[in-house]
């Protein structure tokens, strides 16, 4: 047990904070995030549910005198006390699929105070497909739609689908070591993508895929109907051939995927705009103003696709503020609840306390 008081911080240590304070004074819940990059996401999330009587402040977990990031520390350093006035809200990793076949998944899906992102992690959801042409926008001021970014990822996302399926197959077996999420995005890895013609390095991912889908097919015989349960539970959580993107590794979509594809996009956009600007230019003083305020208003594809806010289009994002208001609602009806057994039971000692007082005056 820690020493200091800030090594055993509980949901009942903030708690106790707002019972201090003004009884007109909202009630603070304190929502423990991974990292510096998830604040925003779930503060925008949290807002929506700041009332008269409650908001939220949004922060990475310490442990002594450092913070300490990323999900094994923001949920097993913190379980034991996250409550109604202290919560935890963390990527879903692969935990949400596993549905509690590990101690992790089972925090994550058991605790009605840890809340989770359903997609993967963060940097999924940045990456939703719909609102990649607007971030390509964003970065190039060029709205010419060069690329289809919706089939790509509805396409690629249809080719790794038998092999993620496998994938999960595994991590809710005992052997999961035999086929790691590493071996998984090692195989899925879809190399150069020429935005003129992308088929030819969807075509390539299908074969890498269908050669392990079939290795691992020789190396369980037995698997076809545990397979085909996996692949009916995932579809009940929402996991379909369409959208398995947004439920693989985050950092592997993001840099290796995703900004890769954005930024062979966006140059293909600029220099089209700085084409254009050069064949309009009357004199030579003019395109060196027009071009120089030009590079000067682009923005950066990286930055930009981590300040993607399109998942808000998202069903996922959809899923959390329903878990989110289903809790809540729990929570207060729980609250009201036993706030008026309270109220009872004080009406009930003051009205023995009357009768004490009458008594003892006659």
């Amino acid at each position: 047990m820690g020493r200091r008081l800030r090594d055993n911080i509980t949901s009942h240590y903030f708690e106790a904070a707002n019972r201090l304070a003004s009884k007109r004074a909202r009630r603070k819940v304190i929502a423990y995030v991974e990292s510096y990059d998830d604040v925003f996401f779930w503060r925008t999330i949290l807002s929506r549910f700041e009332t008269q009587d409650r908001y939220f402040e949004v922060m990475l977990p310490t442990r002594m005198s450092h913070l300490e990031r990323g999900k094994k520390a923001a949920i097993s350093s913190l379980l034991n006390g996250v409550g109604q006035d202290m919560i935890a809200c963390v990527d879903a990793d692969y935990d949400y699929l596993m549905q509690g076949a590990s101690p992790n998944s089972r925090m994550l899906l058991e605790n009605p105070y840890v809340f989770h992102t359903f997609a993967y992690s963060i940097e999924n959801l940045q990456c939703y497909a719909s609102t990649l042409h607007n971030v390509a926008v964003a970065v190039t001021l060029n709205d010419h739609q060069i690329f289809d970014f919706n089939d790509f990822m509805r396409q690629y996302s249809e080719a790794i689908y038998p092999l993620y399926v496998w994938n999960i197959w595994y991590y809710r077996s005992t052997h999961y070591g035999e086929f790691t999420i590493t071996d998984f995005n090692h195989i899925i890895d879809v190399g150069d993508i020429n935005i003129d013609y992308p088929e030819i390095a969807l075509e390539r991912l299908r074969k890498k895929v269908g050669r392990a889908v079939e290795k691992l097919r020789q190396r369980n015989p037995d698997a076809r109907e545990s397979y085909q349960q996996v692949k009916e539970d995932m579809k009940r959580l929402g996991v379909n051939a369409h959208n398995t993107y947004l439920y693989i590794q985050g950092h592997h979509l993001f840099d290796h995927v995703t900004l890769p594809l954005l930024e062979r996009v966006c140059n293909r956009l600029m220099r089209e705009r700085e084409r254009e600007i050069s064949r309009l230019s009357l004199h030579n003083v003019q395109y060196q103003t027009e071009i120089s305020s030009y590079r000067n208003s682009v923005g950066d594809a990286q930055k930009m696709l981590k300040k993607n806010m399109g998942y808000l289009l998202s069903p996922q994002y959809e899923q959390i503020l329903d878990a989110l208001k289903a809790a809540w609602e729990s929570k207060e009806a729980v609250s009201s609840a036993s706030q008026q057994e309270q109220n009872k039971t004080l009406d009930n000692e003051n009205h023995q306390n009357r009768e004490a007082t009458f008594r003892a005056r006659k």
